[in-house]
């Protein structure tokens, strides 16, 4: 597995492929530029694999579409872009988010999540007032379903995964710890996926790390993903690591 990490837009529109420009041939400047930074990202990602340039478009949903023998995750914030890929050789899907560590706009934590959500929240946010947990909530569901979507190619909601959190306390990298999300989609051969979060710098990280199965392997469970690393000033340097 190979990340890579951008905290500006350094990277220009002359540097996307042909597949990739033509998606955002017609967008304001602004987005050109981001986008033209996280697939900088992705292909110093994929040279961290050994594997040459390539295009990675955007698909019709919106995710990006990895070349052959590869899967990956893109996020990007303010002040963030960043990319993780691996081989399917050894990861069936990887998931990965980043938010500024602040407050949800009003009523958004009431939509995106379960009763036994708030419940698992509440005592969090008693013992650790310093972290958004409503934030830390929204950025694991979406790490979950970019996760999640390229098996299934259907949307999830937010009510599909119920998610619980427990902390680690680390001084070397702030605040993190790990979540479980419990799949509740019938018929889905995905029963839970696990992760790391973080918070750090302004902002909140997440990360679902799904290893290949195993032949012979029914219920795929994710083993924990790491997330952090290094972190000097708190950069957060590596996204997600494999174990």
């Amino acid at each position: 597995m190979a990340t890579a990490v951008a905290h500006d837009d350094t990277a220009t529109p002359d540097g996307l492929l042909p597949e990739e420009e033509e998606h955002v041939r017609r967008a304001v400047p602004a987005r050109r530029q981001e986008y033209a930074t996280a697939r900088h990202c992705v292909r110093r990602a994929l040279a961290g694999l050994g594997l040459p340039p390539a295009p990675v478009p955007t698909g019709p949903s919106g995710a990006p579409r990895w070349p052959d023998g590869v899967t990956g995750s893109i996020t990007h914030c303010r002040g963030y872009r960043a990319a993780a890929v691996a081989r399917t050789t050894g990861t069936t899907a990887l998931g990965i988010d980043a938010e500024r560590h602040l407050p949800l706009p009003g009523g958004v934590l009431e939509t995106i999540a379960r009763a036994e959500e708030l419940h698992c929240l509440a005592p969090l946010e008693r013992d650790h007032p310093g972290i958004r947990w409503d934030t830390v909530l929204f950025s694991a569901k979406e790490a979950v379903y970019k996760a999640w979507f390229p098996h299934f190619r259907r949307n999830l909601s937010f009510e599909d995964a119920s998610l619980r959190f427990r902390t680690v306390a680390d001084r070397a990298t702030g605040t993190t710890g790990t979540f479980t999300a419990r799949l509740l989609v019938p018929g889905s051969p995905y029963r839970r996926f696990t992760g790391r979060w973080i918070v750090a710098d302004g902002l909140v990280a997440t990360a679902v790390h799904l290893p290949a199965a195993s032949p012979g392997q029914v219920d795929h469970r994710s083993s924990p993903a790491r997330l952090g690393g290094e972190v000097p000033g708190l950069s957060l340097r590596d996204v997600v690591r494999s174990r």
